[in-house]
């Protein structure tokens, strides 16, 4: 199959979405597809250091990069658009990356003109916690393509069954498929030296690590966890936070203020967005990975710490609990600061249930949340839709 992949950005500012979308590619790639993605060289208010004039490879997919043009916000490009418009007929299927973006609109436009499928994936933007939001702005975009666009996909892509459910209010019928994202399990075979985050954070040095690992944005639920974490460091004093990820719109000072409300900033590090083997420094050394989303389509971070058999903390508004929860690799917990911190004091307690859960984790996504088993599973429906008159 010939497959293009669309979507508003892939620089690493971003979290989640440009790396599944880089890894789905990569692992369609690797059974024998031809693969390609179009995207901009959108990075926060600056650019990536990419070429727009001539594709990249990587690990055997083909990247075009457009330049992007005001309204930034809206990633959207002219350039892009022509070459969808010049290109589309040549693949057999379309998989677009998000909604209410520029990239969305044109892809789907184009995909109907010229009777090429495409699927959907809606990067949590259906939860209703996030569809919402901006709900003004969102009726005129949706009056103005979106609603065609889900209409006529031929399937949206969800990555988990809840996600799948809360969105079927707002998808006007059109079939959804279930399809996970994953990892290369390979790149988390040999995990740094135990210590070797702490020795460069010597704040660190002889805590318990709790970790949040993502960006720092108001969905997930950083003013739960600056309350809870008041809480569990009013009562013990061997424990200390690591927040690692991007702040791409400045709530790091907010989140800051609130923990310097309750005293305890100094027993807090943030240490900025982590990559490689940094990333994987800190998911070694760290005694659970938490995060009280209020919304999370998927919670990618949330396999990554499992890989490295960390046991996790998460609310039930990240869409992947009741896997986590059904195979013991960690606890599940309402949007509620005090339970939170219960139920973290409750895994420091534990260390023996801590380290079972770990290796749970470890389990469940060698099962179930390698690119290797999931890449297939998207085969196998692209497949499908295309069979379908």
């Amino acid at each position: 199959m010939k497959i293009l992949h669309v979507i508003g950005w892939l620089a690493p500012r971003y979290g989640g979405p440009p790396k599944a979308c880089l890894e789905m590619a990569r692992a369609e790639a690797r059974l024998g597809h031809e693969v390609s993605i179009y995207t901009t060289n959108v990075d926060g208010s600056t650019e990536m250091n990419v070429p727009t004039d001539s594709p990249v490879i990587e690990d055997g997919v083909e990247v075009r990069y457009f330049p992007v043009q005001p309204p930034r916000f809206w990633a959207f490009s002219l350039p892009l658009a022509k070459a969808l418009r010049q290109t589309v007929r040549e693949y057999d299927l379309l998989h677009i990356h998000s909604l209410y973006l520029f990239h969305s609109a044109a892809a789907g436009h184009y995909c109907r003109e010229y009777d090429v499928p495409y699927l959907l994936r809606p990067h949590g933007t259906l939860d209703p916690f996030i569809f919402e939001r901006h709900r003004l702005r969102k009726t005129v975009v949706e009056l103005a393509f979106e609603r065609k666009n889900i209409k006529r996909a031929a399937a949206m892509h969800f990555t988990t069954e809840e996600e799948k459910r809360l969105a079927e209010p707002y998808t006007f019928g059109t079939p959804g498929i279930v399809v996970p994202l994953g990892l290369d399990l390979g790149e988390y075979e040999d995990l740094p030296a135990s210590g070797e985050f702490k020795s460069r954070y010597p704040e660190t040095g002889g805590k318990k690590v709790i970790l949040f690992f993502g960006r720092i944005n108001f969905k997930k639920g950083l003013n739960i966890l600056a309350r809870a974490y008041s809480m569990v460091a009013r009562s013990r004093d061997d424990v200390h936070l690591v927040i690692a990820g991007p702040d791409n719109e400045g709530y790091g000072e907010e989140v800051r203020g609130w923990l310097n409300d309750t005293g305890i900033l100094e027993r807090v590090t943030f240490t900025g967005m982590l990559l490689g083997l940094d990333k994987l420094a800190v998911m070694r050394d760290a005694e659970m990975f938490v995060l009280p989303s209020y919304s999370e389509n998927f919670g990618i971070s949330v396999v990554e710490a499992m890989a490295c058999g960390v046991p996790v903390v998460i609310s039930d508004k990240v869409n992947i609990w009741r896997e986590v929860e059904m195979s013991g690799a960690g606890k599940i917990t309402p949007c509620d600061a005090e339970r939170f911190a219960k139920t973290m004091m409750e895994l420091l307690d534990e260390p023996g249930e801590a380290k079972r859960m770990g290796e749970n984790g470890k389990a469940l996504v060698e099962e179930r949340f390698q690119w290797s088993t999931v890449a297939i599973a998207l085969e196998a429906a692209y497949r499908s839709i295309l069979s379908t008159p």
